[in-house]
């Protein structure tokens, strides 16, 4: 479990599913530009910034090759390491061929499955949410072949033009951004995630479970005493979370 102490005049903030270079770069680039003045404006008080995954449509790390583009953001992402405030990234179903590039590069901790965090007096458990809690079958099935290191290594023999062209356009295809379902509430009952929350709640007390990938901003009451929270996206409702003073909100940067 890694803990973090927030002076009282700071915040901690989250958020996920930024997809830049979906469904073109040139379409995503003020989408970009955006998320990068989101970054200006809160590095004046962050404590600590949790990035919940898919920030990239599409991303493959080859031994000495790595995607071309998002220069502006991975250079604010290593001037805010590099400026001390702690960086947590999370890999979600778009980059999850990420290895070391981000801890090597910039200092940034790179975590493929969820991670407990204790932020002063309030226990998380923070992740990307892809393939968690009942249903989803078909992206698990999906997920254990993308993952499987034979699939990999033989992907990596792809020439990088080749395989970071084939890699874009399965993702944007697949409709792995978000479909019309995305944008709808299905209930309690029928949010995998939230069921996956309460059964985690059967064996051990969490104040907040916080997640991205489902790209519906969410606040739901588990109980008397915990909450959890979707992130929403950086495709259509550009909305963040923000912890101050041990109280989770979610807010849209307009």
């Amino acid at each position: 479990m890694i803990s973090i102490d927030i002076p009282a005049n700071k915040k901690v903030y989250f958020a996920s599913d930024q997809h830049l270079g979906a469904p073109t770069r040139e379409k995503s680039f003020p989408r970009e530009k955006k998320f990068l003045q989101w970054l200006n404006e809160i590095e004046k008080d962050a404590e600590a910034i949790f990035l919940l995954g898919d920030l990239f449509d599409f991303w493959f790390e080859y031994k000495t090759v790595v995607p071309k583009g998002f220069v502006r953001v991975l250079g604010k992402l290593a001037q805010l390491s590099d400026d001390g405030i702690p960086i947590y990234f999370f890999v979600g179903n778009h980059d999850l061929w990420m290895n070391d590039y981000f801890k090597t590069e910039l200092n940034i901790p790179v975590f493929h499955e969820p991670q407990e965090f204790k932020i002063n007096d309030k226990l998380f458990l923070v992740g990307h949410g892809d393939g968690l809690g009942p249903h989803d079958l078909g992206y698990k099935r999906m997920k254990k072949v993308f993952t499987f290191p034979l699939f990999k290594w033989m992907f990596k023999w792809l020439h990088p033009d080749l395989g970071v062209r084939l890699g874009q356009y399965m993702s944007v295809k697949n409709k792995m951004i978000s479909g019309d379902e995305d944008f709808k509430f299905l209930g309690e009952e029928k949010e995998w995630l939230v069921q996956y929350c309460k059964r985690k709640l059967e064996t051990k007390h969490y104040d907040y479970f916080v997640f991205g990938h489902r790209h519906l901003p969410l606040d739901i009451q588990l109980n008397d005493t915990s909450k959890y929270f979707n992130l929403g996206d950086w495709v259509q409702y550009f909305t963040y979370g923000i912890l101050e003073n041990s109280d989770f909100t979610l807010h849209k940067y307009d």
